[in-house]
């Protein structure tokens, strides 16, 4: 169990991970996923759970039914196989590379940026 919620592991197709995120995107997971396995870590890729519903209250006589919700996106929990990995350190620390050997900066890993900026200090970088 995680003292606090930047160590989380949870066991993803049989394989016990650190968390990198969850209830992402089927393409962040796959930006993630290549990012982490060009970065030599063994990336699991699973369906995230789909969120828990609430049954409907019996309607009254005469009411019309809601219509049903909308279907929840499709969404992954991305992890790796080191359990002591943690995003924020391995960012800040500047531990991860891309693959055109550049730093992973806070902007590329959120892909607010294509090319990762690693000259410029995080503090220093305006949105």
């Amino acid at each position: 169990m995680a003292i606090n919620q930047n160590h989380t592991s949870e066991e993803l197709n049989g394989v016990k991970c650190a968390v990198v995120e969850k209830n992402v995107s089927k393409e962040r997971a796959g930006f993630l996923k290549s990012l982490l396995e060009f970065n030599k870590y063994t990336v699991e890729v699973a369906a995230s759970p789909a969120p828990k519903t609430v049954p409907a209250k019996p309607l009254a006589e005469g009411e019309i039914a809601p219509p049903p919700p909308a279907p929840a996106p499709e969404t992954f929990t991305v992890g790796v196989t080191d359990v002591m990995f943690n995003p924020i350190n391995a960012i800040f620390g500047r531990i991860l590379h891309t693959p055109d050997h550049h730093v992973v900066t806070d902007a590329y890993w959120h892909q607010r940026e294509q090319i990762s900026h690693d000259e410029i200090p995080y503090f220093e970088w305006k949105y």
